[in-house]
């Protein structure tokens, strides 16, 4: 996705995941918890965020390889 399909996307997007996708931005790879921790929202809104940052492919995940019951974010 190049960087103007990624901010029409975004422009369309809550607050909350914005600002996930700002933190994500300067945050290589975090997991949810760090994300909750760095932008200071509770984790049911970092994880409608994050939902809704992956259904428009801007946010991808894959599981943590020293915890496997976390899931790490990063951005596309």
């Amino acid at each position: 996705m190049s960087a103007t399909e990624t901010a029409d996307a975004l422009e369309s997007l809550p607050p909350s995941a914005k600002l996930v996708a700002k933190v994500l931005e300067y945050n290589d790879t975090l997991s949810q918890r760090e994300l909750a921790e760095k932008t200071l929202l509770p984790d049911r809104t970092v994880r409608y965020a994050l939902t809704r940052l992956e259904d428009h492919d801007i946010v991808s995940s894959r599981f943590s390889f020293t915890d496997a019951r976390k899931r790490l974010y990063t951005l596309t």
